[in-house]
C-alpha cells in the first residue's frame, strides 16, 4: 500500500478553501488556479496514517449523520463517509473490489490527504451502483456526492469526482464506460469559474447525453444546509442538454480564411492516392471496398503502421474477422518485413521482440477483443471509448458487414443505414479519422476476384455507406490470374472524395509473400 501523497489547504492566490495540494517534497499545486510552487517554500507537513489503519476504522467504525451537513446516517453509512472526532473518513474502491483500495481524509481544519492506492480508484461512490440506468449525477466532492443522493430521494447514482474540478476529465476518462452505460450524464459542479469549465469539458467527453445544472448556490452541499431540497431538485430537473460552442457569423472569419491551408492530418503509405486525396484528415469517415479475400484487411493494416511510424497519435483497431493475437502479429510482421503470423515463417525472439517494440509495445495501438459481440450499440460504444477515453485519433473498423450480419431484425439495409448513421455521428461528435471496410455486391458479369472494376453503386445497402462516407476507396485484383505479379498486385480506385471530388485511378500495389509488405509499385509512385 502506497503512503500519504499530499495535504490540502486554502489557496492564497484564488481564495478556493481547499484546493492547494502540499506534496510530501512540500511543493504545491492548486488544482483551482492551476499555480505551482517550488519544493522548500512552505513547511513539510508531518507524515500521515498509512492506509491500514484507515481501512480498518471504515471497516470496523460507526456511521453516523454529520449534523453540521444536514447528512444523515443512512446516507453517510451507504456511502462510506465515517465521521470521527477530528477527521472525515471517506472510502475510495476499485471497480469489482469489496473492499476499499484508498481514502481521502479530511481533517477539522479542511486540508485533506489522500492514503492507499488513490490512482486505481474509481470515482467517489461508483462502487454503489452498477453500470446502465435512467441517469447518473456527477459532482465535485465527497460532501456532494452525499448531500446530492440524499435531495433527490437516494433514487439515482450519484458519484464524485476525485481529484478537483481540474483533474475532472481524466477521472471521467479513467471510468468513461462505466459512466458511458447511463443514458444521461448529470453533471452538478460548483457554481464557480474552474467548476463550469470542467463541467464543459466533461460534457464534451459524452456529447449528447450530457446535461448541465446551473447552480444558483456554491455547490450541493450548500442547498442541503440551507435547507434548499426543493430548489435543488428542481435545478436537477431542468438541467440542460449539452450544446457545444461553436455557432459564428461568416464575416468574423476572414482573419482565418486568409491564413495559409494546412497539410493532412496524415498521409497515405502511397503517392498515387495522396495526389488524389490530398491525404488523410481527421474528422473524415473512409470506406474501403472490394470483394472476398482482395486484401482489403492488409491494405488497412499499411495505412496503420504508416501512421504509426509517421504521426504521435493513437490508433484503435476493430478487426472483427481475427481475433487479437492474429491482429497483434500482423502489425508486426509490417516491422520485421516478415510474415510473422504465417506458421510456415521462421523468426527468433530477438526479431519477435523488436518488432513487438516497434508497433505494440509502443502502447499507441489498441484492439478491441469482440469475444463474438458484435452488436451495433457495442461497436458505436467501443469506438466512442476509444476515441474519447483512449485519445485515439485514427480508429479502424474491419469490417461493418459483419457487424450487420450480427443484427436480429434480418433487414440489411436498415441495419445499414442504422449503423452507416451512428458512425457518421461519432465521427462529428469526436473528430476522430474513422476507416471502414465494407463487401461489395456481386457484380452482374465477372466477380471481383477476378478483377472486375469497383463503383460505387456495387456498395451494399440502401445507399447509406456512398452518401455518408466522405472518402470510399475500391480495391480491385485479379485474383485467379495465372501471372502470379498480376494476381498479387492490387489497383486502388478513389470511388467518391468529399474533399476536392478527383476521382479514378490512384495506383497499383504489389503484393510479395517473402515479406508480408504491400507496397506501391513504381511506375505509380511516380
Amino acid at each position: 500500500m502506497s503512503e500519504w501523497k499530499e495535504i490540502h489547504l486554502p489557496c492564497p492566490d484564488c481564495g478556493s478553501s481547499d484546493a492547494l495540494a502540499i506534496r510530501e517534497d512540500a511543493s504545491s499545486y492548486c488544482f483551482s488556479c492551476a499555480k505551482n510552487t517550488n519544493a522548500d517554500k512552505r513547511d513539510k507537513p508531518e507524515p500521515k496514517k498509512s492506509f491500514s489503519s484507515i481501512e480498518h476504522q471504515l471497516a470496523t467504525g460507526s456511521y453516523k449523520g454529520i449534523t453540521e451537513r444536514c447528512i444523515t446516517a443512512e446516507t453517510a453509512g451507504r456511502y462510506r463517509a465515517l465521521l470521527l472526532n477530528d477527521r472525515m473518513l471517506f472510502g475510495y474502491y476499485a471497480e469489482g473490489n469489496t473492499k476499499p483500495i484508498a481514502a481521502k481524509v479530511r481533517l477539522h481544519d479542511k486540508s485533506f490527504f489522500s492514503v492507499g492506492q488513490w490512482k486505481e480508484a474509481g470515482l467517489y461512490g461508483q462502487q454503489l451502483f452498477s453500470t446502465g440506468g435512467k441517469y447518473v449525477t456527477l459532482v465535485e466532492g465527497e460532501y456532494d456526492a452525499l448531500a446530492a443522493y440524499q435531495m433527490l430521494g437516494s433514487k439515482w447514482p450519484v458519484v464524485s469526482i476525485k481529484n478537483g474540478a481540474s483533474g475532472a476529465l481524466k477521472d471521467c476518462q479513467a471510468s468513461f464506460e462505466w459512466l458511458d452505460g447511463f443514458d444521461e450524464i448529470v453533471i452538478a459542479f460548483d457554481n464557480d469559474q474552474p467548476g463550469q469549465e470542467a463541467a464543459k469539458e466533461v460534457a464534451a467527453l459524452f456529447g449528447g447525453k450530457s446535461k448541465i445544472v446551473k447552480l444558483e448556490e456554491k455547490d450541493a452541499c450548500d442547498y442541503l444546509k440551507k435547507g434548499k431540497k426543493e430548489l435543488f431538485t428542481g435545478h436537477w430537473w431542468a438541467a440542460e442538454q449539452y450544446v457545444p460552442d461553436g455557432i459564428v457569423s461568416g464575416a468574423s472569419l476572414w482573419n482565418d480564411l486568409n491564413k495559409p491551408l494546412q497539410p493532412a492530418d496524415a498521409f497515405y503509405p502511397f503517392e498515387a492516392l495522396n495526389k488524389l486525396t490530398f491525404g488523410i484528415r481527421a474528422g473524415e469517415l473512409t470506406t474501403v471496398c472490394a470483394g472476398s479475400g482482395l486484401g482489403k484487411s492488409q491494405f488497412m493494416k499499411e495505412i496503420v503502421y504508416s501512421l504509426l511510424n509517421k504521426t504521435e497519435d493513437n490508433i484503435g483497431l476493430l478487426f472483427l474477422e481475427e481475433g487479437t493475437v492474429k491482429t497483434g502479429k500482423s502489425i508486426m510482421s509490417l516491422a520485421a518485413n516478415k510474415p510473422l503470423h504465417l506458421p510456415t515463417i521462421e523468426s527468433t525472439e530477438e526479431e519477435r521482440r523488436k518488432a513487438f517494440d516497434a508497433t505494440l509495445g509502443t502502447g499507441r495501438i489498441f484492439l478491441f477483443n469482440h469475444f463474438g459481440s458484435t452488436s451495433v450499440d457495442n461497436i458505436v460504444s467501443r469506438v466512442r471509448y476509444l476515441a474519447k477515453a483512449l485519445e485515439c485519433k485514427y480508429v479502424f473498423l474491419d469490417h461493418v458487414s459483419i457487424v450487420v450480419s450480427a443484427q436480429d431484425n434480418g433487414d440489411e439495409r436498415k441495419a445499414l443505414d442504422s449503423i452507416m448513421t451512428r458512425l457518421r455521428q461519432l465521427v462529428e461528435e469526436t473528430g476522430i479519422a474513422l476507416f471502414l471496410v465494407s463487401h461489395l455486391r456481386r457484380p452482374d458479369n465477372k466477380g471481383h476476384e477476378e478483377g472486375s472494376v469497383t463503383s460505387l453503386s456495387q456498395l451494399r445497402g440502401s445507399g447509406s455507406i456512398g452518401q455518408l462516407s466522405d472518402m470510399v476507396l475500391g480495391l480491385e485484383r485479379n485474383g485467379q490470374a495465372d501471372d502470379i505479379t498480376e494476381r498479387n498486385t492490387t489497383i486502388v480506385r478513389v470511388l467518391k472524395n468529399r474533399f476536392c471530388g478527383l476521382t479514378g485511378k490512384a495506383g497499383r500495389l504489389l503484393y510479395t509473400l517473402n515479406d508480408g509488405r504491400m507496397r506501391e509499385t513504381a511506375e505509380e509512385a511516380l
